[in-house]
């Protein structure tokens, strides 16, 4: 599945590449908005959420095309409490948008991370000028001199970089690479099994000092608890979010947020 994945990610940049040079985009750099810092939000007192948007789930089966709203689920979770978002802009498999991260810039405060699978600079900028403060890298689609090249053009981008792991080689190389903040997704993405264990199986190999993001497979407070216990310094959190009746309800339970925390200045 993941190599059909990359496939469809490298066509997909070279068909928006052929639409948009790389000079149109380079020219837009400066002209994008506030800095909102994503690294820092994550860091903030108590185990900070990451709340996801996304038009599908394929690994659950799940569809919200038709009844997801940017700017309303964004803004929920504005008002419920999440240090920060996470959009999903790959449209082959997930349905997403750079429409949708841009949507979620306009509605809201929050610091946003890309999430899609990032294989070429271009993407980056892309990133860059439609919104987003911070982009994934997953080390299991790069080989070390993809990754470090991707990671050093983001930096220089003033993009921060959320640099996902699954297993024990893939977090040597990320801490090679130096990253600030290691995501580890509990998601196989050879297989589609889904194991909370695996964050508390690595958390023991992360040095001090990196900011920890466990994702995928978490949906209650007590997995919340139990994950800010061993050292996780925050979650991202999609398909419980996007499947919710009350999403603003469910961010604050699980964020927990009170009243105080919430924005009244939201567009």
């Amino acid at each position: 599945m993941i190599e059909q994945l990359i496939a469809a990610a490298r066509d997909g940049v070279e068909e928006r590449r052929a639409q948009t040079a790389q000079a149109d985009l380079e020219s837009r750099l400066n002209r994008r908005g506030e800095d909102r810092p994503f690294s820092e939000a994550l860091v903030r007192p108590g185990l900070s959420l990451i709340a996801e948007f996304k038009r599908r789930s394929p690994s659950a089966g799940a569809n919200w095309a038709t009844t997801a709203t940017v700017a309303e689920q964004v803004r929920a979770y504005e008002r419920g409490g999440a240090a920060a978002l996470s959009v999903l802009t790959d449209e082959p498999h997930f349905g997403g948008s750079l429409e949708d991260l841009r949507a979620a810039r306009a509605a809201c405060g929050l610091p946003i991370l890309r999430k899609d699978f990032i294989v070429d600079p271009y993407q980056l900028l892309e990133a860059a000028v439609n919104g987003a403060d911070a982009v994934l890298l997953i080390v299991r689609v790069l080989d070390d001199g993809e990754l470090r090249e991707l990671y050093e053009r983001a930096r220089g981008l003033d993009l921060d970089c959320l640099v996902e792991v699954h297993d024990g080689e893939e977090l040597e190389r990320a801490l090679r690479l130096d990253a600030d903040v290691i995501g580890v997704n509990n998601r196989n993405l050879n297989q589609g099994t889904v194991e909370v264990a695996t964050t508390y199986e690595l958390m023991p190999d992360v040095p001090a000092g990196k900011t920890v993001v466990a994702e995928s497979g978490i949906s209650s407070r007590d997995e919340l608890a139990e994950l800010e216990r061993v050292g996780v310094d925050a979650v991202l959190i999609g398909a419980a979010l996007m499947g919710a009746e009350d999403p603003e309800a469910l961010t604050r339970e699980l964020a927990r947020a009170d009243e105080s925390t919430r924005e009244h200045h939201l567009p």
